[in-house]
């Protein structure tokens, strides 16, 4: 199996310490509902996970919260919540939007208020080992005493010369990074040996993956966005703290998520969360979308993918779950079709690929029904690809999945009536699926409709 690594920039061959693949995956900080960049990012390293649990090895993945933060501060502000309660509030959420894509639990998911001990002992030893330095506003991490700083990201310091940052910085350098914060007023504070205060961004990280994973990782995941800073920060802390290297054996990052043809961002305001995605649409038809593009690509969300995505995964439903009572079994050679699948997940994950088999195995197990042979090996060895992906199987109802060809009869038979200018007949139509909530668009090329449901 080979994967490719963001450090070395090229596929490796995967080579473990043992059996126990240590993962540990970036988490959310928990301010708000999540999107489906979230939804994107934790599917694909969820089926990772599955795929290498799949292959005999057990895989010990820890995922964090970074449950004190600017934004939970700003937003906690002007709630009436504390930071506590606000973060709480959402990690439900999170857990609820995580569970209902068949997302499996992280073994670990510590959070960084409960993991002040540890940041502190970590801070302590850079301290005390040059690698930081105390300043009226915190503490810095120096990163001209890391030579390999840029390597993840490969952006040169040279260049980098004195803190930029304007008056009342005390950073000696530009790309120096805080490791502890001091206290601000109304803002939640720990005590340290540096006055009291809370600990910067990138340091949770390091303290939670030595804590739960040891000095060296297997893989370290995230997204595209968080390769740097967040990253090259962590292998610098990480590796100047236990003086071990690598950190991480393998750097994983997918793609970022487009909506349309924007990069979909709070302050853009197109954010789609994962709960207005499923009063529509099923799960699996969100992990179709997902994994119709491999993990390391750029993905683009539109209304229209993800109802073809919705289809196909209602066509691997039905292949899967169809009642085969044929005397005869179709003669499908499954063992080719798993070596297939696993060939394409072998290289560098490629579920694009590993998915397109799954639907060349629907596409046989289709044709042993219609000629009325028994496919039930297949369907079992669909079951069993599809589990590796993640899919749930589950036939949909109340939303489009079992509606959509009516509705799509209903509007060809409206277009057809407005092309001979019946128009009350075409209105009784539109009105009718209006009283179910589901909205016709007409533009100048197309008829859209979507399902929203009625509050």
């Amino acid at each position: 199996m080979k994967i490719f690594n963001t450090l070395s920039g090229r596929k490796e061959e995967f080579v473990t310490q043992g059996n126990t693949v240590k993962m540990y995956v970036c988490g959310v900080t928990p301010y708000d509902d999540c999107h489906i960049g979230h939804a994107m990012s934790y599917i694909l390293f969820d089926v990772i996970r599955r795929y290498l649990e799949s292959r005999g090895y057990a895989v010990k993945y820890v995922q964090n919260f970074t449950d004190i933060d600017d934004k939970i501060i700003n937003r906690a502000s002007g709630t009436g919540k504390t930071t506590r309660e606000l973060a709480d509030h959402f990690i439900e959420r999170y857990f609820q939007d995580m569970d209902s894509l068949n997302i499996k639990r992280a073994d670990v998911y510590p959070k960084a208020t409960e993991e002040i001990p540890m940041i502190l002992e970590v801070i302590s030893r850079l301290v005390d080992k040059g690698h930081a330095y105390e300043k009226d506003d915190g503490v810095y991490f120096r990163v001209k005493s890391f030579p390999d700083y840029g390597a993840l990201s490969r952006r040169s310091t040279v260049e980098s010369g004195p803190t930029q940052s304007g008056a009342g910085s005390t950073k000696e350098q530009e790309l120096d990074f805080a490791l502890w914060k001091k206290a601000k007023p109304g803002e939640p504070e720990w005590e340290s040996p540096w006055g009291r205060g809370r600990p910067g961004w990138h340091i949770e990280c390091t303290a939670m993956s030595l804590k739960y994973l040891g000095e060296t990782l297997d893989i370290h995941a995230g997204g595209q966005d968080l390769v740097f800073p967040h990253h090259e920060n962590e292998i610098a802390q990480s590796e100047c703290f236990t003086g071990v290297k690598p950190f991480a054996r393998y750097w994983l990052h997918n793609g970022m998520l487009q909506l349309g043809e924007q990069k979909m961002s709070k302050s853009l305001g197109n954010l789609v969360t994962i709960r207005e995605v499923l009063e529509n649409f099923s799960a699996d038809a969100l992990r179709v979308l997902v994994l119709s593009s491999h993990y390391r690509s750029p993905l683009t969300y539109t209304t229209e993918a993800l109802t073809a995505a919705q289809k196909g995964a209602g066509r691997i439903i039905e292949a899967a779950t169809a009642k085969s009572e044929g005397a005869n079994a179709a003669d499908i050679d499954l063992e080719i079709y798993k070596k297939k699948f696993s060939d394409a997940c072998d290289d560098d994950f490629n579920f694009a690929q590993g998915l397109s088999i799954v639907f060349d195995l629907v596409r046989e197990i289709n044709k042993g029904l219609e000629s009325g042979l028994n496919v039930e090996k297949a369907q079992i060895t669909l079951r069993e690809l599809t589990g590796v992906l993640g899919l749930t199987l589950e036939k949909e109802t109340g939303k489009t999945t079992e509606a959509e060809p009516f509705i799509e009869l209903l509007i060809s038979i409206r277009k057809e009536l407005r092309s001979q200018k019946q128009w009350a007949l075409a209105d009784r139509i539109r009105s009718g699926l209006a009283e179910i909530g589901v909205v016709i668009e007409d533009t100048p090329k197309e008829t859209r409709w979507k399902n929203e449901k009625k509050s």
